[in-house]
């Protein structure tokens, strides 16, 4: 199929004025020129001619498929049998490409459903996104979402769970370094779980595959551990300890040097924040990404799709956190594209439009570098280079 717009988004801010991209089966095969690509393709390739932008299809690096993005829904998914959940995460997986988002990056579900979706729509039998997914999410007896099945204590058990997801399929492992506020009888968000052995053999046993690590960490003192153990990125990395936040400049350094990303899991709902944690809580939190923004951590975006009140169709909202936060949208295009590639370990895979990658796309009435809001006004999406039937 031969796609042609007003303008195609070729590299971070840059368009090709009238240009056009040329799929043939899941991949890309040209970039160019609208009136030579035509020139040179076979009359009867199909065409989709449209006057607005075409860009990566976005990436969503932290959801969770398995929650429903109620008020309770630790408690929606304790009472939901499995089949009955995939049928809600078929739903939700639609509702994410419906929004044009092409690739997530599941980060912890039930009983290996996110892998069975994600065969599913590789297979044309379901409609949804391409889904990394971690599996089961490592954590401590008791600990930080306990209830998913992950609940692990000394090396040998740490070893044993990651082997298991590894051989499931999982591309990612999720370790929960801290605590976390969906789990009501676990660790609270700033204590740290695991000990620096446990830690070490985790990311050990993950790398030895090929496979990246992401540590769920609020603690200050777990964002430390997770850096020290070597993990390939850090999710939420709120910096918070008993009485507050504490950015520690040595440990920001060392992130920035490894080139671990962070995805701070900004809510579509972000400008609640003041309500929910009182004016100076939720700039001193705004403050805290502002920082790593400034020092050079690579920012990743990512929504926690499926916590509380966090729907599946919020991505582009979320991002609208980095406009008022003052970031160009072109960087914050690339946080949601070749950057969030790059930290789900598919840099040359997606998130980029160029031949060989690919055929993930979305095209949008308007222009996204002049107002990120254009994201929202969905012409088409592709991905795997089939177009989405509209609804």
């Amino acid at each position: 199929m031969l796609i042609t717009g007003d303008r195609v988004l070729v590299g971070s801010g840059t368009y090709l004025e009238d240009g056009a991209v040329l799929v043939e089966g899941e991949s890309i095969v040209a970039v160019g020129p609208r009136g030579q690509l035509a020139e040179r393709t076979p009359e009867d390739v199909a065409r989709f001619e449209t006057s607005g932008t075409i860009v990566p299809g976005l990436i969503d690096a932290h959801v969770h498929l398995c929650f429903d993005g109620g008020t309770d829904p630790v408690a929606t998914l304790r009472a939901t049998s499995d089949e009955a959940l995939l049928t809600d995460m078929r739903g939700r997986a639609e509702q994410l490409l419906r929004t044009g988002v092409t690739t997530v990056r599941d980060l912890g579900d039930r009983h290996g459903l996110a892998l069975r979706l994600d065969a599913e729509i590789a297979a044309g039998r379901a409609t949804g996104p391409r889904i990394v997914s971690a599996g089961t999410p490592v954590t401590t007896v008791g600990g930080h979402c306990h209830f998913l099945g992950g609940e692990v204590s000394g090396e040998a058990e740490v070893r044993r769970l990651v082997r298991g997801n590894l051989a499931a399929g999982a591309r990612v492992i999720k370790a929960m370094v801290t605590g976390g506020g969906l789990t009501k009888d676990g660790p609270r968000s700033f204590e740290s779980q695991f000990s620096a052995e446990e830690l070490d053999a985790l990311v050990d046993e993950a790398h030895r595959a090929g496979v990246p690590v992401a540590a769920h960490a609020h603690g200050a003192d777990g964002i430390e551990a997770a850096v020290d153990a070597g993990v390939d990125s850090i999710e939420h990395c709120t910096w918070m300890t008993a009485t507050g936040f504490e950015l520690r400049k040595d440990v920001l350094r060392r992130i920035v040097d490894r080139s671990v990303k962070v995805c701070p899991t900004v809510s579509p709902h972000w400008p609640m924040l003041p309500k929910f944690f009182g004016e100076e809580q939720a700039e001193a939190m705004t403050d805290l990404i502002r920082q790593m923004a400034e020092a050079g951590v690579p920012l990743v975006a990512g929504t926690d799709a499926g916590v509380q009140r966090a729907g599946f169709d919020g991505l582009v909202t979320a991002l609208g956190f980095y406009v008022h936060l003052g970031l160009p949208n072109s960087t914050i295009i690339d946080m949601a594209t070749s950057r969030a590639a790059d930290a789900l370990g598919l840099a040359d895979t997606t998130g980029r439009l160029a031949p060989g990658y690919r055929a993930d796309l979305l095209v949008v009435d308007g222009d996204p570098i002049a107002d990120l809001n254009a994201l929202n006004a969905v012409t088409a999406v592709f991905a795997s280079g089939r177009r989405l039937e509209a609804s």
